[in-house]
């Protein structure tokens, strides 16, 4: 069964979730019958715990014996499962239930395998069991079981598969009898009976039951057993011993036999002695030791009667011992391997050796940079810089570090850049530089920040640009182009000279300029050929300037005092004004509260601001924007007024945290969650664009001019999880409202600037 899930922004109804209810109740039914019906459609009789089958009025004949499987909660094997059986009639029991261990209705299957031909596949037999199905997980099936071996798999869905083999044998009882096995040595002899240049085994095994499964040899007394697949060759001078067992399909081993012989080296005449070498392998430092581990790997050759033993020795004193891999030297210090070797006429190379030095690995260096920074530049009265001021980072690592690999640096919010001289910065008004470094181990320092503010002094006069915008990309109305928002020329942002918000009185007139100003940049390098295709293509997508789009925005918060004191706020918590045009929440007032706009209810509408995270530490941002929420102070069910807004209007979540609550950024809260899968955790420092429309019922909200959630408020809906006091119905259908901005606590903090809003 291929589960299929289907992703989707607008809300189901309450129909829609009702109906999800009921399919999770019968979510254990509906697997049994599925698995049921494919069953039938195999031709396998399925039967209940009582014996009657689910597509024949009863079992066909008694079976002449009973296998039973059980399950429980582990994932890893059965609670208990047969290992033998014998051929004929069989009843298989199945049981999945609470008595046999299952605590969390997990469904369990067991399958016989019917696809490996190595394997018996005359019974398909494919039963599913749950502790809440119809028979309470208990279930069984009639089948006939032939010589052989089955191989069995239990499937539990989302989780993997085990399996086992089922050995069944002739007759009415089980095999208990081992093979018999027999070696046969062949070769040519001498007079003595020893077999010259070599001698070939042959091995054999026969058994009555079960069947021979393999057959297993090992060269010596110590040497490690392997299959059995053709006659061994013994080659090597010397009395030699080969060792032999077999192993029948009912899992019965043989006695171990030995086959006992000499071989000796053909008269060749030979009287040259192997040559031999070995070299040293492993990672190195730079004083040529050996990091962690040396690899000794010893050869021999000999062009006479060929090389018969290879032998190596550790140190000065350590006992010979056979060489048959490289040698792998794990202790520190200094080492000596020792080697020689022995041709098959029986001459002897003289000893060798080589010597080398073993280190423990340098310790890991997972120290990050320690990073500074420095602002210079001329100051007025009020500490602010005249004309421009000179940003210097330094990074340093501590003794022993593995060095600075790279310096970032970061302005405004924007992406991070290469550090590679100091950063002057010109431009009027207040500014943050984010800065880091990382090291040759990968290590990178956190995030540290400068901050301090440009004034005009006469030299450098401020950009003349008509907008404020500092988003990472060019954004077109809602059209985000992919190319970076760059400082142009004129010390303006691209964004900055599109003036997609000024009110334009055609599309035609809109598109005109944004070519001009696209011509402009083409011509200085700020763009290439394909942005200037992106954005051009993004102003005609945008639709500014057609009918219905003429009516600027309203700016209702723009971050001065002025502004700020129309606004009213409510509950513990507070926003501040910061006089660079933002406003951020928490810095002066903890507890949760609300900054609402009290001077008209909007009914559709088209609300933009932007938002920045500016939680302290590792923290995350936490807010929301209200809307449509009706008049707080003279509702008479809330005592807490900020609580109107939660509980009767809805909340578009401001929240990135990778943890924690459910809703993250683009939610409607309690209603319609997205995730973090589209945009993932926003960065410190970067200022977001929001644009919320709600037209009519249906709410759309915007990222960085990407849709990432659309909402149709159908009535009746409910908190999810629920909650006692959601007012439902009648509080989620209001078609006009106020609008406000959530503040969460002193630790969740965010800004806010430029918060302007449209009636459509």
């Amino acid at each position: 069964m291929t589960s299929v899930t289907t992703i989707r922004t607008t809300r189901t109804t309450r129909t829609t979730r009702s109906i999800r209810s009921i399919r999770r109740r019968r979510s254990g039914r509906l697997w049994t019958a599925l698995f049921a019906s494919l069953l039938m459609v195999l031709g396998l009789a399925v039967t209940s715990a009582s014996g009657q089958t689910d597509n024949t009025p009863a079992a066909a004949g008694a079976a002449a014996q009973t296998l039973t499987w059980t399950a429980g909660d582990d994932i890893t094997k059965y609670a208990s499962a047969p290992t033998t059986a014998v051929a004929g009639p069989t009843t298989i029991v199945f049981e999945n239930s609470t008595a046999t261990g299952n605590t969390m209705g997990m469904p369990h299957t067991l399958t016989f395998d019917v696809s490996d031909p190595e394997y018996q596949n005359d019974v398909p037999l494919n039963i599913l069991a749950n502790p809440n199905d119809s028979q309470g997980g208990r279930h069984t099936a009639e089948v006939t079981l032939t010589p052989g071996r089955y191989r069995y798999f239990c499937t539990i869905p989302g989780h993997g598969q085990m399996q086992g083999i089922l050995v069944v044998t002739e007759g009415t009882g089980e095999d208990t009898t081992a093979p018999e096995t027999a070696a046969k040595v062949t070769g040519a002899q001498n007079a003595d009976g020893a077999y010259v240049g070599s001698a070939t085994v042959t091995l054999s095994a026969t058994d009555a039951g079960s069947g021979v499964e393999r057959i297993e040899y090992a060269i010596g007394d110590a040497g490690a057993w392997q299959p059995y697949t053709t006659p061994v060759v013994i080659d090597q001078v010397g009395a030699q011993k080969v060792r032999y067992r077999a192993l029948d399909k009912a899992g019965n081993t043989s006695a171990e036999k030995a086959a006992e012989f000499s071989v000796v080296a053909p008269d060749t005449g030979d009287t040259t002695a192997p040559d031999t070498s070995a070299a040293v392998s492993g990672e190195q430092n730079p004083q040529g030791e050996y990091v962690s581990m040396a690899t000794v790997t010893v050869t021999a050759s000999d062009t006479g009667s060929g090389v018969n033993t290879i032998e190596y020795a550790l140190g000065d004193s350590g006992a010979w011992q056979p060489y048959t891999a490289p040698v792998m030297v794990h202790e520190t210090g200094a080492h000596k391997v020792r080697f020689r070797a022995t041709d098959k006429a029986g001459n002897a190379a003289a000893e060798k050796s080589v010597s080398f030095t073993v280190v423990a690995p340098p310790v890991e260096d997972t120290t990050p940079p320690v990073t500074g920074v420095s602002v210079e530049g001329s100051k007025n009265s009020a500490g602010a810089y005249i004309n421009n001021a000179k940003v210097t980072v330094t990074a340093t690592e501590a003794h022993g570090g593995s060095g600075v690999d790279a310096i970032e640096y970061s302005l405004d919010g924007g992406p991070y850049l290469a550090y590679t001289a100091p950063v002057v910065v010109d431009r009027v008004g207040a500014h943050t530089v984010a800065y880091r470094a990382r090291d040759k181990a990968g290590n990178t320092s956190d995030a540290r920040t400068v901050s301090f503010t440009i004034a005009p002094g006469g030299g450098v006069p401020a950009p003349n640009c008509a907008e404020y915008d500092e988003r990472l990309t060019v954004v077109v109305g809602t059209v985000d182009t992919g190319v970076p928002n760059r400082i142009t020329n004129s010390r303006c942002r691209i964004n900055e000279l599109i003036e997609d918000e000024k009110e334009w009185t055609s599309h035609a007139l809109f598109l005109k300029h944004v070519k001009t100003v696209l011509d402009a940049l083409r011509t200085d390098g700020v763009i290439v050929q394909r942005e200037y295709k992106l954005i051009n293509q993004a102003a005609k997508q945008s639709g500014i300037g057609e009918p219905g789009q003429t009516e600027g925005y309203r700016t209702i918060l723009d971050g001065t005092q002025a502004s700020f004191d129309k606004w009213e706020q409510v509950g513990g918590g507070s926003f501040a004004p910061n006089g660079d045009g933002t406003i951020t929440s928490g810095t002066s007032k903890d507890g949760l509260g609300m900054l609402w706009f009290p001077e008209r209810k909007y009914g559709d509408f088209s609300l933009k601001l932007q938002w920045r995270d500016d939680a302290p530490g590792t923290g995350n941002a936490n807010s929301g924007v209200f809307v449509r929420f009706p008049q707080i102070h003279d509702h008479p069910e809330e005592p807490r007024p900020e609580w109107a807004a939660i509980k009767f209007g809805h909340e578009v979540q401001v929240f990135d945290s990778p943890t924690g609550d459910m809703y993250k950024t683009g939610s409607l809260y309690g209603f319609d969650r997205v995730g973090l899968a589209g945009a993932g955790v926003t960065q410190k420092g970067t200022w977001n664009d929001y644009e919320i429309r709600v037209v009519d019922q249906h709410y759309s909200v915007y990222r960085n001019g990407v849709l990432i959630n659309e909402f149709d408020n159908t009535g009746g809906q409910e908190f999810t999880p629920p909650r006692s006091d959601d007012p439902g119905t009648d509080g989620r259908r209001f078609s006009s409202g106020f609008i406000g901005l959530q503040v969460h606590s002193t630790t969740d903090v965010v800004s806010y600037r430029d918060v302007r809003i449209k009636e459509l």
